[in-house]
C-alpha cells in the first residue's frame, strides 16, 4: 500500500486563520485547517479546492503551496503525504452545519498557542503560517501514533 495523499488549507484573513475544531475522527477534538484525500484523478491543487467549498462554503480563487509533508507509522493506514496550502484569496460565506466539525476565524496565535493540535501541525503550522520558505518534513509515529522523530528538508 502507498502513501494517502491530502491537502491542508490555510485560509488567511488579515491576522487571523480559518481552522476547524474537528467532531470525528481522524483528529477528534483537535483545531486542524480544512482539507482532505485526493480522489483518483484530482491534483492536490483541486483537491483543496474542493474540499474548501465541502467543508467550509467558501470558493477559494488562488492557492499557493507552502509545505510537503510526510508523515509515516507502522500502520499502513498511517502513511499520509500532505500538500499544504495557503489561500488569501477567496469569497463565499461559511457555512452553518458542517459534519466535518465547527468551523472558526481566530487569532494565529491563538490557534497555534491557545487551541490543542495535532502533534505534527505544532511544528509545520508555525513555520508555514509566519515562515516565507517552503517547508518540507518527514514526521515518523510510533506504535501509539505519538511523534518519536521528524526532520526537516
Amino acid at each position: 500500500m502507498g502513501y494517502i495523499l491530502g491537502t491542508l488549507v490555510y485560509a488567511r484573513r488579515g491576522a487571523e486563520v480559518l481552522v476547524m475544531h474537528r467532531r470525528k475522527e481522524p483528529n477528534l477534538g483537535l483545531w486542524i485547517a480544512p482539507g482532505g484525500k485526493v480522489e483518483l484523478g484530482e491534483s492536490p491543487y483541486e483537491t483543496a479546492r474542493r474540499e474548501m467549498q465541502e467543508e467550509t462554503g467558501l470558493t477559494v480563487n488562488k492557492l499557493q503551496l507552502r509545505g510537503l509533508c510526510t508523515e509515516v507509522s507502522p500502520f499502513p493506514e498511517w502513511l499520509w503525504m500532505l500538500f499544504i496550502f495557503e489561500t488569501w484569496d477567496f469569497s463565499g460565506e461559511l457555512q452553518a452545519e458542517l459534519r466535518e466539525g465547527d468551523l472558526a476565524w481566530l487569532p494565529i496565535a491563538t490557534y497555534l498557542y491557545e487551541r490543542p493540535i495535532p502533534q505534527a501541525d505544532k511544528i509545520f503550522a508555525p513555520a508555514i503560517l509566519h515562515g516565507t520558505e517552503f517547508f518540507q518534513a518527514k514526521f515518523v509515529y510510533d506504535q501509539e501514533l505519538q511523534l518519536h522523530e521528524w526532520m526537516r528538508y
